[in-house]
């Protein structure tokens, strides 16, 4: 991949099929789609121009600025069944010249995106992150303000780039009286869709993938805890709270 960076702004070509969707028309379908990290911690896709369905964008009038990729032009985003207002953008005279000539679309305001014929959630997949799921016989315990709330001798331990490392435990080894359902969703583009509860009484501190993506299959139905916001102890040892963006 040949990448350009400019400030905090990461750009590389894929050759991934890229496509996205709204009110059930296809509105751009490229094989060189770039891959853009406008923040740290996942990139976007940029989509050129002759690969987008022209009668899709209609110009709105607004412009944003980026200190890092100059003056935006907004698009609404119309696909005759739907509209989605300033859902897509461009830098005509962008400072990255790999930007000039590509659209990008507000991930969260179109129906569907596929990589190649996989859908695809939340954001593009990184390709510099890896998910490796180990099965361990490590001894796991969990406390919740000196309460043992999970004590496990195996668990599914997850090793996902950027991220602490995530104990997965049986729920037949945690205290599922303790454990009250929140509501809370979230969802991630290598691990799927994460069910949350409290925790002796504090809110989302575990979750668990019911039905995970294939790649994280090994972890559904098990149970994971924030290890930044309460006590872990691996074979007796007290972890240190690892510190990151979900402390």
């Amino acid at each position: 991949m040949d990448a350009t960076n400019r400030g905090r702004v990461r750009v590389e070509r894929t050759a991934k099929r890229v496509r996205t969707y709204l009110g059930g028309r296809v509105v751009a379908d490229t094989t060189r789609a770039l891959l853009v990290w406008e923040v740290p911690y996942y990139p976007t896709y940029y989509f050129p121009l002759d690969d987008v369905d022209a009668s899709a964008l209609k110009a709105s009038g607004a412009t944003r600025h980026s200190p890092s990729r100059g003056e935006a032009v907004l698009y609404t985003v119309t696909s005759g069944a739907a509209e989605a207002a300033d859902a897509a953008l461009a830098y005509p005279d962008s400072p990255l010249e790999q930007l000039r000539g590509h659209v990008r679309f507000e991930w969260a305001a179109m129906d569907a995106w596929f990589e190649e014929d996989e859908e695809v959630y939340v954001h593009p997949r990184d390709p510099y992150t890896r998910v490796d799921i180990l099965t361990g016989s490590r001894h796991v315990r969990i406390e919740v303000d000196g309460v043992t709330v999970a004590d496990s001798r195996a668990p599914r331990i997850l090793f996902e780039t950027g991220l602490p490392t995530r104990y997965y435990l049986p729920k037949t080894d945690v205290r599922l009286d303790l454990l009250e359902r929140t509501g809370t969703v979230t969802h991630c583009p290598y691990k799927g869709t994460a069910e949350y509860w409290a925790v002796n009484g504090e809110e989302d501190l575990a979750w668990s993938y019911r039905t995970p993506l294939p790649e994280s299959e090994k972890i559904a139905g098990l149970i994971a805890f924030y290890d930044e916001k309460l006590d872990v102890y691996v074979d007796g040892v007290l972890q240190e709270r690892p510190k990151s963006k979900f402390a």
